[in-house]
């Protein structure tokens, strides 16, 4: 397939995007690190995990396929947090990641959120790259909480206009 980012659209989970979503995620995951628990939780109930707590996930699609992904999980404070994000393997490096991780972004400041969290790992360092170029900040240490899965060892956050002033 011959997915670039002229060729692909970002669009809202819709049913019968669960299969797609969990086998993008899971190819990743398991490329690098072990599938935790944590994370079959979430992947084999994306509806009951992600949507009905007040998250969202969008679909990148090609040619009728879901070639990446990404998910924003509701967070106590308003704020999301950005998870699950994955990107076909046989079309990284294509600025499909880059696509879903800025509707994901903008997604959130439509709906008035103030920050976005993330937790990744120092062994992905594209992926650091990619957040720090979209604006998201490393944490200092006495803000992280532990994270529930073990390969996390970097937070990042991004303060939303609309949360500036609620943060200060």
């Amino acid at each position: 397939m011959d997915a670039t980012p002229d060729t692909v659209f970002i669009r809202p989970f819709q049913a019968g995007d669960e299969h797609a979503f969990r086998a993008l995620n899971e190819a990743w995951i398991a490329a690098i690190f072990t599938i935790e628990a944590k994370d079959r939780e979430v992947l084999e109930h994306p509806v009951e995990k992600i949507l009905t707590p007040g998250g969202h996930i969008l679909m990148a699609v090609s040619g009728g396929r879901a070639v990446g992904c990404g998910a924003l999980l509701a967070m106590p404070d308003g704020g999301f947090e950005v998870a699950k994000m994955a990107v076909d393997e046989s079309l990284r490096g294509r600025g499909i990641g880059r696509m879903v991780l800025v509707a994901l972004i903008d997604h959130s400041r439509n709906l008035g959120a103030p920050r976005l969290f993330l937790e990744t790992n120092h062994q992905l360092a594209n992926a650091i790259h990619l957040y720090e170029s979209c604006g998201f900040v490393h944490m200092p240490p006495d803000r992280v909480k532990p994270s529930p899965y073990v390969r996390s060892d970097v937070s990042m956050e991004m303060l939303l206009p609309s949360g500036e002033a609620l943060l200060r």
